[in-house]
């Protein structure tokens, strides 16, 4: 069976050695998710962070836009080549899946609005509620323990897009247009491992009381893999 090619647009380069030198990178932490399901992608790593965008809809069957500690609210050497690939994906009905950082360019892209949270930093393990489902969304579950870590959101949705999943500090948490857009706030791809260290990283810029919450939050377990397995199902639809 022909793999479905998978072109994954990479928003971030870790340079600290503190995390970057020790984890893998986004793309990989996505390739792991994936790849615990029995269908198998061939992977093309876009380098966006650096200005690389795929040239052509048809180099790849779907595409998907990482996280990222970077703001979609500043001008990025790429921002104005992801916000038109991202406009041509949805033109053609491409399949493309966004997440934590990748969620919100999808928003601003189309139309809609992205702001700072009131809240501030959101950190730690946060439950999204599905509120709406579409068919790829199996095994059915209506809630899903996820890790986050964001200061941005989106605010209003795009014209056309459906409100999928909300969080406790997140009220568009998830969202899709038709069959060919599916987005997360949250960080399916993080392990335990992971979240701890960039947290470990992290907590001197960040409120005592965040930190506190966060590490609290991370005694509970995660279902990451759950929406590992509904973006494999929309990959496969779409």
């Amino acid at each position: 069976m022909k793999r479905i090619r998978l072109g994954i647009l990479q928003t971030n380069h870790d340079k600290s050695v503190e995390v970057g030198d020790a984890f893998p990178d986004d793309a990989h932490r996505f390739r792991d998710l994936f790849d615990q399901q029995d269908d198998r992608f061939e992977y093309r790593v876009y380098m966006t962070i650096g200005g690389e965008l795929p040239q052509d809809l048809h180099e790849q069957d779907a595409f998907m836009i990482t996280g990222s500690p970077l703001s979609v609210l500043n001008d990025h050497i790429f921002t104005d080549d992801l916000m038109d690939f991202i406009c041509r994906c949805d033109a053609a009905k491409k399949p493309l899946m966004g997440a934590c950082f990748g969620h919100q360019a999808i928003a601003l892209a189309l139309g809609g609005t992205v702001g700072r949270s009131d809240d501030g930093y959101n950190v730690g393990i946060e439950d999204t509620i599905f509120h709406a489902k579409r068919p790829w969304m199996t095994p059915d579950y209506n809630t899903l323990p996820m890790y986050v870590f964001h200061e941005d959101q989106v605010i209003t949705l795009p014209h056309g897009c459906d409100l999928l999943g909300s969080s406790a500090k997140c009220k568009i948490a998830s969202f899709a247009k038709g069959d060919h857009i599916f987005t997360t706030q949250a960080h399916p791809e993080f392990s335990h491992a992971f979240m701890s260290r960039i947290l470990d990283f992290t907590e001197p810029q960040m409120p005592a009381d965040t930190a506190r919450v966060a590490r609290d939050s991370m005694k509970s377990t995660t279902h990451g893999q759950v929406f590992g397995t509904w973006s494999t199902n929309f990959f496969k639809g779409a």
